[in-house]
């Protein structure tokens, strides 16, 4: 599909972090990466984001209230997005913010806009989006995963995956026969650090643990008990958070990243990192993860600690560059803003008509 025309479209974020974001973040880094490669084509933005945003939208807004669950900053909100379209005139509007945002223009079926969640979505706010929106609102998910569990409700769903920027990540094809494993995420118990402590110890690997952890009610809890005693012993270490550098440097040197979750992942921009950069995932099939990890291509999904053995003993059965190459047709920076700039002319040039064809992958 060949985009001719030029497009206003007003991108929201959640009030809460500024875009990009100040230190490593998830959807607020694909925002500025999206506003950025949108503008490259040849688009005018409009960016409705915290007051403290720095990504060089054509026009900025800025939301009255920060805080998404509070009642009054969801009405301050509310009106925040309405000025802006008003301001604006966007052909389109997209949403990666709160749907209860888009309550005025949900009533007005000539404005095509899009819903784009993260995580898991709420039932009764999809149906009641879907229902007052009509024809004139879709959803996205970040992953299939995410966009089935909406199906479920209501509404129109398209899966695009959330990506990485490929300049930022360097190809490692080998790494040294004593290199180590690496967990990556926030450091709580769904996560399953606990388990890849496990595993390091049960196949005589080092583990260098990275990320942030809480020191307060469960999480807190979790960090002490199940954490802390082992660091510092049989190779495992904790090297704190990681900016991007690090995180390069991190990834590349590993013989895998394994974090065995124990919830249903709804994307988890880390795995494609990994990839980028010729590092194996060792996780599990929960969620997303089999949309981003081929078993036995890009790494191993186990389902129980005697398969995470096996797995980390087979390491060298994986090409790693299998793994660079499946984050550069799958996850990389501009095959996702395609996606999106696909969708959006494909509303427009439809007028907006989704009983049509739903295939933007092409």
């Amino acid at each position: 599909m060949l985009i001719n025309q030029k497009m206003h479209i007003l991108i929201t974020a959640d009030p809460e972090l500024p875009v990009p974001p100040q230190l490593y973040g998830g959807i607020e880094r694909i925002i500025d990466l999206l506003v950025k490669q949108l503008q490259y084509r040849g688009h005018t933005i409009g960016l409705l984001a915290h007051r403290d945003s720095t990504c060089p939208a054509d026009y900025s807004f800025t939301w009255s209230g920060v805080k998404s669950q509070d009642r009054v900053d969801m009405l301050h909100n509310t009106a925040s997005l309405y000025s802006a379209v008003k301001q604006f005139q966007p052909n389109l509007i997209h949403s990666f913010s709160r749907i209860f945002y888009l309550f005025p223009w949900l009533l007005n079926s000539s404005l095509p806009k899009i819903m784009s969640y993260q995580r898991q979505p709420s039932s009764r706010t999809v149906a009641w989006g879907n229902k007052l929106g009509k024809d004139s609102l879709i959803f996205t998910g970040c992953s299939e995963y995410i966009c089935r569990q909406g199906r479920k409700v209501a509404g129109t769903w398209y899966p695009i995956h959330n990506c990485v920027e490929l300049d930022k990540y360097t190809f490692q094809p080998t790494v040294a026969d004593d290199a180590p494993l690496v967990f990556l995420s926030r450091i709580e118990k769904i996560k399953g650090a606990h388990n890849a402590i496990k595993v390091a110890k049960k196949t005589g690997h080092r583990l260098l643990i990275a990320g942030n952890y809480s020191t307060e009610g469960e999480a807190g809890k979790y960090w002490q008990e199940a954490i802390v005693p082992h660091l510092d012993k049989d190779g495992i270490e904790y090297v704190g958070t990681v900016d991007d550098v690090q995180k390069n440097q991190l990834l590349g040197k590993a013989a895998a990243m394994i974090v065995p979750i124990e919830w249903e992942e709804p994307f988890g921009i880390v795995f494609a990192e990994a990839l980028a950069c010729g590092t194996p995932v060792i996780s599990c099939p929960k969620g997303a993860l089999p949309e981003i990890v081929r078993q036995g291509i890009d790494g191993y999904l186990i389902n129980n600690l005697q398969e995470a053995y096996d797995a980390v003993n087979n390491l060298d059965q994986i090409d790693r560059n299998n793994c660079r190459q499946r984050a550069e047709k799958c996850f990389a920076a501009s095959v996702i803003v395609n996606q999106y700039e696909q969708l959006y002319s494909q509303l427009l040039n439809q007028n907006y008509y989704p009983t049509k064809s739903k295939s933007i992958l092409v």
